[in-house]
């Protein structure tokens, strides 16, 4: 579903993100992860359009998307989330979503015309508020909701692009703990019949939902595999404890990764 081979983003001088070569398969759920300033959310804004590579190509389903604008990548069958929430807080929850869904049929820019091009998206908005359960609360503005239920509401913006690839921005980031597992039952709900590619820190989150994880580490892809692999991988470990591994140390240091959560 996603491929990129030689991928590179340079800043002044700087490598942020270093001659990548990502495979995601269709249908699972690839997890992104490392130490802060790995290059990650780099990377996903290349994969989005928000940045243009320096170097590289990035095909989705096959087709070749280097450097084409966000909206173009979107009607690839393309929706992300960002790390930050971003919604209008005095409009109701129905009404940001059928605005989204104006989007996708191009029409946004045509929803004061007519309350009916609103009202015939009425049983679809319904639809995409409860499979990310916020049921029953349509008429009510996103302003008045809680942290979680806002990223819950952005997911449901997303999916009303109707994605074939979706990709995660940190979805759990800023969340207690029963907000993380209604995050993680919801993205298992709304996986089916789709890719999802997911930036993330909490490693319970990983290792809940991901096939397959690719650690990154300055720019680079430092290991690959499923969470398990990683997650004992030595290199993984130095590059999370900031110390190296040796022989004699590893079984330590992998007690303490555990610990951690890593």
């Amino acid at each position: 579903m996603l491929r990129t081979r030689g991928l590179s983003k340079e800043f002044n001088g700087f490598r942020a993100v270093n001659d990548v070569d990502l495979s995601v398969e269709a249908g699972t759920v690839h997890a992104l992860v490392g130490p802060n300033g790995a290059g990650k959310t780099t990377l996903f804004n290349l994969l989005t359009g928000f940045l243009k590579p320096s170097g590289g190509t990035i095909s989705i389903d096959g087709h070749d998307v280097t450097g084409m604008r966000p909206e173009r990548i979107a009607q690839r069958g393309v929706a992300r989330s960002f790390q930050i929430t971003s919604l209008f807080e005095e409009l109701t929850l129905a009404q940001h979503v059928e605005l989204a869904l104006l989007g996708r049929d191009g029409e946004g820019y045509r929803f004061w015309r007519s309350d009916k091009r609103l009202r015939r998206y009425r049983a679809e908005t319904e639809r995409l508020l409860e499979q990310v359960g916020l049921a029953g609360r349509a008429g009510v503005t996103a302003g008045s909701l809680a942290y979680g239920q806002k990223r819950a509401l952005e997911l449901a913006l997303a999916l009303a692009l109707s994605p074939r690839l979706l990709l995660l921005d940190e979805p759990t980031a800023g969340m207690g703990v029963e907000d993380v597992t209604g995050t993680i039952e919801l993205i298992q709900r709304v996986r089916e019949d789709r890719t999802v590619v997911l930036v993330e820190h909490n490693m319970k989150v990983v290792g809940d939902l991901t096939d397959r994880v690719t650690v990154l580490q300055f720019g680079k892809i430092l290991a690959e595999g499923s969470y398990e692999q990683v997650r004992g991988d030595p290199h993984v470990i130095t590059a999370y404890l900031g110390e190296s591994v040796s022989e004699t140390g590893r079984t330590s240091a992998r007690h303490a990764t555990r610990k951690d959560g890593v």
